[in-house]
């Protein structure tokens, strides 16, 4: 029997305000520690219920080589149990015996628990002598490294005898001698690739940059993907500089982190999204819950960007532990249906609340940044603090009127937004935080542009009204139609945050509508639109927010973008103004003065 778990309501509110002390991250691994003792039970109990789930390994003394090393090194094994790769191998391993995901032979995923239990015993330094899975030429051990063996390179898997004692390991490959070799502090050789390290200070925990474990991405298992010697210069030059950053600002506050916090980097590889399309990598980083405090990430260009990521996904593990803890969300309704300011894409409840978790904390790191003496860093960070602060309560508003929160739900979401609220006052430049503004309202515009659009018949009866002269008809619920091209770049959203809008950027129409300069805008969109075919969504948005700008009275249109964008559809380009003047109910006249909104 397992004792209750019961979080203090003090830890509780560290966490649901967006931090947390060390008692209060404590807390929440402790409770990892318990859930990964529950799953590993579950997967005992399915192996003694079939046996033959591990195929050719069969049945041998995995437990009792636990138990054994577990009782001399408690510390060392829980510390393995609790680690990224031993939390992502032992989910995704259910997933297969559940039937929800897919991977190598199944007995190689379930026999993975056997490296478990030898890497368990390298720790303690007792005995132990399994059947361990290997593909090819690599035997992977969890959170140390992997083996490499002697004879030609593949992809197919089998099985090899390995024998532990004293801390020393010996593989025995069905090709030349046996490889002996002790994980604890071997270094890198031909035979034997250790998990690399980073360093986070003297005296502190170090980090691993793990480009070995086949269970290191989000939920397959993937080939090793060894980063060769520049890329880990360039990976340790970085993570020092960003360590550096974060020492700068406390730990427990929101937007804060201990790097010695942070458990496991895993270096993102290139990967294929929707229709095969390359997934462009950089500034892109994914969490799960299944292994706390780990983290992939697409090698950012500056140390700036990478305490930033740092701070956004451990985020998404507090969060993700938490979600382990309570219910926060009655019903987890998953339609992909809400916006969310930093996604291209609509979300469902429970994804908006990780986002807006993971805002937060970046919105407070931003918010960190504004205050220090760089004024380079501070004027980029001064920007992302009010870009950010007021995206994040917007989704905090759509989470506490939209979704049904359980108690907990409720306590966290106050406190997220008591956070915020606080920030609001934080004083800004007046020219910064408009610029600010002005991203944010476009990228609402574009989104609603790319994912949401009239039903047909309010179209038709917006353009009936258009021809006939009379009022605009009310508008209907949006109907929500994801984009086709999934990912898109807010390019004038990039442009916002410069402080030199126009510079090197040429006569285009989004340099022109940043810099002020609303007449050139609107030509140069005018002139995109005119292109047959259906119109770029981008173009139409800056056309949108250019007229907001010119017609100020009419920036109630930008509220409800798709309801415009329907109209547009059937009044030729020379009519479009006052289509729009039109619909925002406003007389067409001289425009206002110019106006960047």
């Amino acid at each position: 029997m397992y004792a209750p778990i019961r979080m203090p309501g003090p830890l509780f509110d560290e966490i649901a305000a967006g931090g947390g002390s060390p008692e209060a991250v404590a807390f929440l691994v402790r409770g990892e520690r318990t859930r990964r003792l529950l799953l590993l039970r579950e997967l005992l109990d399915r192996l003694d219920a079939d046996p033959g789930i591990l195929g050719p390994l069969g049945a041998q003394p995995v437990w009792p080589a636990l138990e054994a090393a577990a009782a001399r090194a408690p510390r060392q094994v829980d510390g393995l149990l609790l680690s990224p790769q031993v939390g992502s191998w032992l989910a995704h391993t259910l997933r297969r015996l559940h039937g929800t995901a897919s991977g190598p032979p199944l007995w190689a995923d379930a026999g993975q628990l056997a490296a478990v239990a030898a890497a368990a015993a390298v720790h303690a330094g007792t005995e132990a002598r399994l059947l361990l899975p290997a593909r090819g030429r690599a035997v992977s051990l969890p959170a140390l490294g992997m083996v490499r063996l002697p004879g030609p390179d593949g992809d197919t898997f089998h099985t090899v005898r390995a024998g532990v004692r004293g801390g020393r390991l010996t593989v025995e490959g069905p090709h030349g001698p046996a490889v002996a070799v002790r994980p604890l502090d071997e270094p890198e050789s031909d035979h034997w690739l250790p998990v690399r390290r980073l360093e986070t200070g003297p005296g502190l925990r170090t980090v691993q940059l793990d480009d070995l474990d086949p269970y290191r991405d989000l939920d397959e298992p993937i080939a090793p993907g060894r980063l060769g010697p520049d890329e880990l210069r360039a990976w340790q030059r970085l993570f020092g500089d960003a360590v550096a950053i974060l020492g700068r600002s406390g730990g427990s506050a929101p937007g804060g982190l201990r790097p010695e916090d942070v458990s496991r980097i895993v270096p993102w590889q290139d990967k294929d999204g929707p229709a095969g399309l390359p997934v462009p990598s950089s500034g892109l980083s994914a969490s799960t819950g299944d292994a706390f405090a780990s983290m992939v990430i697409a090698r950012p260009h500056d140390p700036l960007s990478l305490a930033e990521t740092l701070v956004h996904e451990f985020q998404h593990s507090k969060l993700g532990a938490l979600l382990h803890l309570f219910v926060l969300i009655e019903g987890e309704d998953r339609a992909e249906l809400h916006y969310a300011p930093w996604r291209a894409d609509p979300r469902h409840l429970p994804g908006l609340l990780h986002g807006a978790y993971a805002f937060v904390g970046v919105t407070g790191f931003w918010r960190a940044r504004a205050r220090e003496a760089d004024a380079e860093t501070r004027e980029r960070a001064e920007f992302l603090f009010a870009l950010r602060r007021a995206q994040t309560r917007m989704v905090l508003r759509t989470l506490a009127t939209r979704a049904r929160l359980t108690v907990a739900g409720r306590r966290l979401v106050t406190r997220l937004s008591g956070t915020v609220d606080g920030w609001l006052r934080d004083p800004v430049d007046p020219a910064t935080r408009a610029r600010a503004g002005a991203a944010a309202v476009s990228h609402r515009v574009e989104w609603r542009l790319r994912n949401l659009r009239c039903g047909d018949g309010e179209r038709d009866r917006l353009a009936e009204a258009w021809r006939s002269g009379t009022a605009p008809p009310r508008g209907g619920a949006p109907l929500v139609v994801p984009g086709p091209s999934g990912y898109w770049h807010d390019d004038r959203g990039a442009l916002y945050m410069a402080r030199t809008p126009g510079a090197g950027a040429g006569p285009s129409a989004d340099a022109s509508l940043v810099a002020g300069d609303l007449a050139a805008a609107r030509t140069a969109y005018t002139a995109l639109l005119r292109v047959p075919g259906p119109p770029d969504r981008h173009a139409l948005a800056g056309w949108m927010l250019t007229h907001a700008a010119l017609c100020p009275p009419d920036r109630r249109l930008l509220a409800r973008p798709e309801r415009l964008a329907a109209l547009l559809e059937t009044v030729p380009p020379a009519r479009w103004t006052e289509a729009a003047r039109w619909l925002a109910g406003a007389d067409a006249g001289p425009a206002s003065a110019p106006g960047t909104g």
